[in-house]
C-alpha cells in the first residue's frame, strides 16, 4: 500500500490502525521505521485502534441483540459479571473425610 499524497499522513495512520494493522505493518506501508511511526504518530495509532474496538463492540452487541445466543452469553460474562453456575456436590469432601477416618483407625490399630 502506498501513501496517498492528497490524504494527510496522520489520517492514513489512523485509518490503517482502524483496520487492525500492526504498527509494523503500518510503518512498512507508509515507508517509516516502527519507532519513528510510534514516536511521530502515537496519538493517531491509539485513535485508530480505539475506532476498531468501538466498531467491533457495536457489531458484537448488534449480533447478540439479533438473537445470537452464544454472543449474548459471552457479552453477559464480559460486561455483566455473569458466570456459568458451578454446583458443589460435596462428594470430594466425603471422600477426604472417609480417607482421614480410615487413616486414623489404621494408626489406632498399629
Amino acid at each position: 500500500m502506498r501513501a496517498k499524497k492528497d490524504i494527510p499522513i496522520e489520517m492514513q495512520v489512523k485509518k490503517l490502525a482502524s483496520y487492525g494493522l500492526t504498527n509494523k505493518e503500518i510503518a512498512e506501508a507508509l515507508g517509516f521505521d516502527d519507532s519513528t511511526l510510534k514516536r511521530k504518530f502515537e496519538n493517531f495509532l491509539i485513535k485508530g485502534k480505539a475506532d476498531l474496538k468501538q466498531r467491533l463492540k457495536r457489531k458484537q452487541i448488534s449480533v447478540a441483540l439479533g438473537g445470537n445466543v452464544s454472543m449474548l452469553i459471552w457479552l453477559g460474562k464480559q460486561y455483566l459479571g455473569q458466570a456459568d453456575k458451578s454446583e458443589e456436590t460435596g462428594d470430594l469432601n466425603i471422600v477426604l473425610t472417609k480417607k482421614r477416618i480410615e487413616a486414623e483407625q489404621k494408626n489406632e490399630n498399629s
